[in-house]
């Protein structure tokens, strides 16, 4: 079992972030990822919105980083730890363009780039942005078809719907080969085709951590998988929040003891997952919340790495 953190202050949503983090700046945020680092997590993970209707504000809050940019930030801050994301909206973004800032963080960060890819929910969103809502999924598989190319090709060209090109040249290709780790978010049976045909791994959030083995062989059996190792990231905060998560009230994520904690990821590792994220309990700032951090990494993670 591997462990990761998502990173404070990356959203402000009224229900999950705790009072403290909205005073974070990008100094703190450094410096809690240069602590993950140090301490041995694999991936510090960002969000990615790019504006909220006012309809939503209450429940999503404003406040996310562009998170190609912000990954950058962090890769700055760190030497080992992987810079990831759940999630970046896919077809809100220029295929090329998009292509290109992976590329650039995994050239200068010496191969630590990440990404989880979703195709959104926020149908004013993409209204806004210009992009059709009906259209994402169709969007989304062309974009990454053309990422590929891009990456993978030395005189890559594409021919498509939304995007095309030919002729050209593209560099820096990413270091890691054939290109940084592709995760999918959602819980669809069309994320799980996507997964198969380009993915690296799962990131579900509302599937029940029993339901997940019967999930997995769908994906292993849908078209385009070749047998590929696939990651699985499930969140321990998932199974720690209760049905009130989908609320604007305050979550109450359970503190658990050590013992506890590692038989939870024992159970996910029973059903496939082979990452998760110990969220912490509720804490009064910075340095519990690292407290918490160093917690997880000296009572917890020597107990699962065998998982």
């Amino acid at each position: 079992m591997q462990f990761s953190i998502t990173l404070p202050n990356c959203m402000q949503i009224p229900a999950i972030t705790q009072p403290w983090e909205y005073a974070l700046t990008g100094r703190d945020l450094a410096r809690v990822a240069a602590e993950a680092d140090r301490l041995g997590f694999d991936k510090a993970f960002v969000p990615e919105h790019f504006l909220t209707p006012t309809p939503h504000l209450e429940l999503s809050g404003n406040h996310y980083f562009h998170a190609a940019t912000a990954q950058s930030f962090f890769a700055g801050a760190t030497s080992r730890i992987k810079l990831g994301t759940i999630l970046t909206l896919l077809p809100l973004h220029n295929p090329v363009i998009l292509a290109k800032a992976l590329a650039t963080l995994d050239w200068l960060s010496e191969g630590r780039a990440q990404v989880t890819f979703g195709v959104g929910w926020l149908r004013e969103e993409f209204d806004i942005i210009g992009v059709p809502f009906s259209a994402r999924g169709r969007r989304a598989d062309e974009c990454l078809e053309a990422m590929f190319t891009l990456w993978h090709d030395e005189a890559p060209s594409y021919q498509g719907e939304y995007v095309s090109f030919a002729d050209v040249g593209f560099g820096p290709k990413p270091v890691q080969k054939p290109h940084p780790p592709i995760w999918f978010g959602g819980d669809s049976d069309a994320a799980l085709r996507r997964i198969a045909r380009f993915g690296d791994g799962w990131a579900p959030w509302l599937t029940k951590p029993a339901d997940l083995p019967a999930r997995l062989d769908m994906l292993r059996s849908a078209p385009g998988y070749d047998g590929r190792a696939l990651d699985v990231f499930f969140s321990l905060a998932a199974m720690n929040i209760g049905e009130e998560h989908v609320k604007v009230d305050a979550v109450q994520i359970t503190e658990l003891s050590a013992q506890q904690t590692i038989d939870q990821c024992a159970e996910l590792a029973g059903y496939g997952v082979t990452e998760t994220w110990v969220a912490p309990p509720p804490v009064s700032g910075i340095e519990e919340y690292l407290d918490h951090m160093r917690w997880v990494a000296e009572e917890v993670v020597p107990k699962c790495t065998d998982l």
